[in-house]
């Protein structure tokens, strides 16, 4: 599936993606925190030394440039967030079952009372609403 690009990147966004993506290799690279923090130190240098270029053809060569040096630095194994697109959880939004709220403890209950109260009276409105659609369950007792 190819990619269609619905809108113009500005030079602008395009340098700002360029630092961040630098920036996200770094912190692939070094884990010890002060070397970290120094390279992008250094790397924030090197982008402000060249922001106040007016000649747009210097300017895109110089992204050109970045992005070459950008992927022949790339780390081998980059760091993926766990929610992000790739991460071992993306799209994994567990919403826990409702029932899971009876099995509290009655001092983690006590905790909420407005909001227990106001569930209980929720779950009885459900029972009555139930048993008018449906009928009570027939659970018979004699058979064990």
């Amino acid at each position: 599936m190819s990619y269609i690009p619905y809108e113009i990147i500005t030079h602008k966004r395009q340098v700002c993606s360029l630092y961040k993506k630098a920036c996200r290799t770094i912190e692939d690279w070094y884990h010890y925190r002060p070397l970290m923090r120094i390279n992008i130190v250094r790397l924030r240098k090197r982008f402000d030394d060249n922001k106040n270029i007016i000649d747009v053809p210097t300017a895109q060569e110089l992204l050109k440039k970045g992005q070459h040096e950008l992927w022949s630095n790339q780390h081998y194994y980059p760091h993926q967030f766990p929610s992000s697109p790739g991460g071992t959880a993306f799209d994994r939004d567990c919403f826990p079952p409702d029932w899971v709220l009876d099995s509290w403890h009655p001092l983690e209950k006590a905790q909420y009372p407005k909001y227990f109260a106001k569930r209980e009276e929720r779950k009885k409105e459900y029972i009555a609403l139930w048993e008018k659609r449906w009928g009570k369950p027939f659970i018979p007792h004699d058979e064990h």
